[in-house]
């Protein structure tokens, strides 16, 4: 025992110490990275195809006269010459702001926008209240209300020509039963736009209604009672609950009904022609009339470009607005 105690040897950290493994990396097999990047690839290549036809319609019926009007914009087309197309710049541009049925247009098409875009965010959402009650017949009325959704754009405009007839149209009847004197509306300059803008709000409000029915059934019922403990009124519970509920909502139909008004088309085409005295011709209208009435392709072209600038810068204007009233 003594001799074996002479021959050991203390030891030290050094001795207690292993070096740790090198980790091992598991190698991917060359044929097996050639399959993943294969199936990737036909994943792909399935995707693609399904996306191509909307693709292809995108291209032909979006992108295409998009990029056709851009360029016709700067030459002087004209649709009975298609051979002789000269480049003339920005002649058709500055030819804009001295047309004066352009700025007509552009002043109407304001006017239109002005006036629907709040009275029909208000009848819709005045729609939505009385429809989120619990009344009788509460189905038949949301059926009745979102009906003229549905409907032809140009049956609609068709039937109010004829119920807007100054001699035998069933408003001025109506009208009549209660002692106001027949109205000429559509025939009147003064009146022609204003009876555009009420048709128009009856045919549109009835789907901003069942948005904004769909936020009202969205906001949660224990702020309402929160509400009625405390002892709030319905117009307090309506300024403080129900409004901070339906804000996203509402400048999402804000928005929406803005770029719809801007496209005012149907409406003066099948109802007024533009008229009378060109109080009812909007901007897309007068487009459209000189592009194909007048044949005049290169400058209806320049000033669907001028339009189309209008509406993005529109359109951008609201986005930061609602951004900064988000944040």
């Amino acid at each position: 025992m003594k001799g074996n105690s002479s021959t050991a040897k203390p030891l030290t950290d050094h001795d207690h110490y292993k070096a740790p493994s090198e980790p091992s990396i598991k190698k991917v097999p060359p044929k097996r990275k050639k399959r993943r990047r294969s199936q990737a690839f036909q994943e792909a290549m399935t995707g693609y195809f399904f996306l191509a036809p909307a693709l292809i319609l995108l291209g032909v019926f979006l992108l295409y006269p998009m990029g056709a009007a851009f360029y016709y914009s700067f030459t002087d087309f004209y649709i009975l010459k298609p051979d002789d197309i000269s480049f003339i710049g920005f002649e058709n541009f500055s030819y804009i702001w001295q047309d004066a049925q352009f700025r007509q247009a552009f002043w109407n098409t304001v006017y239109f926008s002005v006036i629907v875009v709040p009275v029909q965010l208000a009848v819709a959402l005045g729609l939505a209240l009385l429809i989120n009650k619990k009344l009788k017949f509460r189905v038949f009325f949301r059926t009745a209300f979102f009906s003229p959704v549905v409907m032809s754009l140009v049956v609609v405009s068709i039937l109010w020509t004829f119920m807007y007839n100054p001699n035998e149209g069933l408003i001025n009847q109506l009208l009549g039963l209660i002692g106001i004197s027949p109205q000429p509306f559509l025939t009147s300059p003064d009146q022609a736009m204003n009876s555009i803008i009420v048709m128009s709000v009856w045919q549109g409000a009835g789907f901003q209604m069942m948005i904004f029915l769909a936020g009202l059934q969205n906001i949660p019922n224990h702020l309402y009672e929160a509400a009625d403990i405390d002892g709030a009124s319905n117009w307090q519970k309506f300024i403080h609950v129900t409004l901070p509920g339906l804000k996203n909502i509402a400048l999402f139909i804000f928005i929406t009904i803005s770029i719809a008004a801007f496209k005012l088309l149907v409406q003066p085409m099948i109802m007024t022609q533009g008229g009378p005295l060109g109080s009812t011709k909007s901007l897309v209208y007068h487009i459209y009339e000189t592009g194909f009435n007048y044949r005049d392709v290169g400058y209806a072209s320049a000033m669907a470009v001028v339009f189309t600038l209008i509406v993005l810068t529109i359109t951008i204007i609201q986005r930061v607005l609602i951004r900064e009233e988000r944040g």
